[in-house]
């Protein structure tokens, strides 16, 4: 089974349901240039990735090629996914290789993508239709079959007077204007070009149909890039929402573990930030959990947490003993910081208590205030837990059972894009939740210049390591992703509110 998967026009934000599913499952990916990082860094770790780089006068595999691909990785079995850019119906040659497919009796499923001729506009503040300017669309392909001449009827486009959005045409931008006021088209008439549509680097140039070739020259705009033309490209300053956002245009590294990254990177890119999943750790559970079916057979007065993943993972070491959370009944609960109360919440259970400051030390005072003389705590944690929480507590002369759940390992994060984001210099900051993730970026980027790359930290721990990786470091107030945020935020001195004037009126 072969499924065409439309990645619309940027990144995994507009992936639809059910292309991130076929994905999730696939054996195979056969993908497009167009494809951003972040979509494909969804694709499973045991799956095969062939890139056939497909771009304007460019195909790192021609198209006969990629048919025969595509026919080949389906005739092994397994589930292949062919990932293309935008719709896959949408000028991008997907009929031809259904047909392809069909003619070898290989069966095939089409998934659609968000268009860039849509969500390019829309990214610039332009609605394509405006029942106060018009009430069609049509959409183009500026880019010539073979290098012939293009195939454009432009007096009966100016005839519709509907929007024009014309596709993989920035080279022939100045044909296609021509060719549109040739055609009786005024020559006031607003326009755009928005190149990267729908991404962070995002830019974009508005004028007039007659001026919009010198504008679009002057900012040097490139492919991939939508042209529109229409009366609904006025609207464009007035209802930009996109390039106003406090991050537009920034990009940050993630580098929690993939399945702890989602609130973090989400929260990014809904400022704008152009988000790089580089995930430096992994937590893993130990097969062994006899050390915690031991400590439940005991008392305890609290149990302490020291980061969201000992709360994820102390409901799972339960689970894998037969036991769920009323194995804690009776136990007050301390949370390090507000991240990992907000963890226990996702449980139903509320942090008894949360210290001021968010590192097992100032964790150890605020037990040892409230704790009996003879008190003893269970800490739930990893294996490489802050040592003072413990001393501290053993020193006080308090009952300690110390359980690590699991092991934090680093992993090797994606160091091709890592190293190349840093030798271009287009990676200004990393978040880092862990001194793991330090150790694991670090290693990724070995032989790096890190002195370059603001270090963005949760915690004192991560910044402590970051620091000794060469990395300039600014750390959050608390240990919590709201302090984070805020954190990187400030980094960007120049990241402005969005702030959006009213539309222009309208007669």
């Amino acid at each position: 089974m072969v499924t065409l998967v439309g990645a619309g026009p940027g990144g995994c934000g507009l992936l639809t349901l059910a292309g991130a599913e076929a994905l999730r499952q696939a054996d195979v990916v056969i993908y497009d240039r167009l494809v951003s990082e972040d979509i494909l860094a969804m694709i499973p770790p045991h799956a095969v990735r062939v890139d056939v780089g497909k771009e304007s006068s460019h195909h790192t595999v021609p198209q006969d090629g990629i048919n025969a691909l595509l026919v080949q990785h389906a005739q092994r079995g397994g589930s292949v996914v062919r990932l293309k850019g935008g719709d896959c119906y949408l000028f991008g040659r997907g009929g031809e290789e259904c047909e392809y497919l069909r003619a070898h009796g290989v069966p095939f499923r089409v998934l659609p993508g968000v268009t860039s001729a849509l969500a390019a506009p829309a990214f610039a503040g332009i609605p394509v239709t405006h029942r106060d300017f018009c009430s069609s669309v049509h959409i183009i392909t500026a880019h010539a079959k073979k290098n012939g001449p293009l195939q454009i009827d432009y007096e009966n486009l100016v005839r519709l007077r509907g929007t024009l959005v014309f596709l993989m045409g920035v080279t022939a931008l100045p044909e296609v204007c021509a060719g549109l006021l040739a055609a009786g088209l005024a020559p006031d008439t607003p326009a755009a070009v928005v190149e990267n549509g729908a991404r962070p680097n995002q830019r974009k140039a508005v004028s007039s149909v007659a001026g919009l070739p010198g504008a679009a020259r002057e900012m040097g705009l490139k492919s991939p890039a939508v042209i529109v033309v229409g009366a609904v490209c006025s609207l464009s300053g007035a209802l930009d929402w996109f390039t106003p956002l406090p991050l537009h245009g920034k990009t940050v590294a993630v580098t929690r573990p993939r399945e702890r990254a989602g609130t973090l990177a989400g929260r990014l890119r809904a400022l704008g930030a152009e988000v790089l999943e580089l995930p430096c750790v992994e937590a893993v559970l130990r097969e062994d959990q006899a050390p915690l079916s031991c400590a439940l057979g005991c008392s305890f007065d609290w149990a302490a947490f020291t980061s969201p993943t000992g709360v994820h993972m102390a409901v799972r070491a339960l689970r894998a003993l037969g036991r769920d959370l009323r194995a804690l009944y009776g136990l007050r609960l301390a949370a390090v910081g507000p991240g990992t109360a907000e963890a226990l919440t996702q449980y139903g259970l509320a942090a008894d208590l949360v210290p001021q400051a968010a590192d097992g030390a100032h964790l150890a005072d605020a037990l040892l205030e409230v704790l009996p003389d003879d008190g003893a705590v269970l800490l739930l944690r990893g294996s490489s837990g802050d040592p003072a929480l413990r001393e501290r507590l053993l020193g006080a002369d308090m009952v300690v059972a110390d359980v690590p759940l699991y092991d934090t390992i680093p992993r090797a994060a994606d160091a091709e894009t890592l190293r190349r984001r840093l030798a271009d210099g287009t990676l200004p900051l990393a978040a880092f939740a862990s001194a793991s993730a330090v150790r694991g970026f670090a290693q990724a980027a070995q032989g790096c210049d890190l002195s370059a790359v603001r270090a963005a930290c949760i915690g004192p721990q991560a910044g402590q390591a970051a620091r000794a990786h060469g990395f300039r470091t600014v750390t959050a107030k608390t240990a919590s992703i709201d302090a984070l945020i805020d954190c990187i935020l400030e980094e960007f001195p120049d990241a402005t509110p969005n702030d959006t004037p009213a539309p222009p009126a309208r007669g």
